[in-house]
């Protein structure tokens, strides 16, 4: 049996494992190497990306950025959060604003110190990233818009990070990233009309707060649409191996997504949309093995 003590670190781990997303983490981290060893450096064995100590230092440098930047979202979002999420809310408040910001400035100073490991660039890209977190997370996220824009930057920026290492600036590289960024984009948006009633309470000037859910679907379709052409082109244009099953899946599933969009009314609605575009993206991460299965297969065996 554990102690009352155990228990409340044990209830505090949770906690801030729930604060700083721990599974959204560890699935960038996943999709940086699988990207990593499949499209950004394909030709390279499997042991010399795996164990390059370069990649794994902007890797964990990147995962430190994300929590930290889920940390001041949470410290921002404090009140609005005990709105929209009021179970999650109450976990997270089982660790105090001081110990948020503390672990929010230790987290961030690691990020930039394992970066000196890699080159001076380095440091300053994780200098800029730390900072763009907390710029959109202190005033730009309350733009309507922008802060959507931002905000789906900011999730695609560690990849950034891989593709200059790398130096890969093949253009089906930019086709991939084109439509996950217009994916979470949307996801975006859908997250706002999820949130509308913390957001009307804590006067955050958002799409569906200013002009209503029917403009904010409008918005959704018109990404969605426009997902559809990156998603085509890696089917039609480019050599994505088995993986046009996942965009073919993909297209399907999309043109489902907007039909419950235009007949989504409640919360609950917008939750089951936000899960169907976070399926496609957590999908698309393991879709990558399928570009070349023969390459995971001898990889494996």
């Amino acid at each position: 049996m554990l102690s009352r003590k155990n228990k409340l670190l044990l209830l505090k781990g949770l906690s801030l494992f729930s604060i700083i997303r721990g599974y959204n983490v560890l699935m960038i981290t996943l999709a940086q190497y699988l990207a990593s060893i499949y499209i950004l450096a394909p030709k390279l064995p499997l042991r010399e990306v795996v164990f390059d100590p370069n990649l794994f230092v902007l890797v964990l440098a990147s995962a430190l950025v994300i929590s930290a930047g889920y940390i001041i979202n949470s410290f921002y979002d404090s009140e609005k959060d005990l709105i929209n999420r009021p179970q999650k809310s109450m976990l997270d408040r089982l660790v105090n604003q001081r110990t948020k910001l503390s672990a929010y400035f230790v987290f961030n100073f690691l990020a930039v110190l394992f970066a000196s490991y890699v080159s001076f660039r380095a440091v300053l890209f994780f200098s800029a990233y730390v900072f763009g977190i907390w710029l959109y997370s202190h005033k730009l996220k309350k733009i309507p818009f922008l802060g959507n824009i931002v905000s789906a930057t900011l999730i695609v920026t560690p990849f950034f990070a891989i593709l200059v290492y790398y130096r890969n600036f093949e253009t089906v590289i930019f086709v991939h990233a084109t439509f996950l960024f217009l994916l979470i984009l949307a996801r975006e948006v859908i997250k706002d009309l999820e949130n509308i009633t913390g957001d009307l309470a804590q006067n955050y000037k958002t799409i569906p707060v200013l002009y209503g859910p029917f403009y904010s679907k409008l918005i959704i379709t018109v990404l969605i649409l426009l997902t559809l052409i990156p998603a085509s082109l890696l089917i039609r244009k480019f050599d994505v191996g088995y993986m046009y099953i996942y965009f073919i899946a993909c297209i399907l599933l999309l043109i489902l997504f907007l039909i419950l969009l235009w007949k989504s009314r409640t919360k609950i609605d917008y939750i089951w949309l936000h899960n169907i575009l976070k399926f496609i993206i957590v999908a698309g991460v393991f879709s990558i093995l399928l570009i070349d299965v023969d390459l995971v297969l001898n990889r494996i065996f």
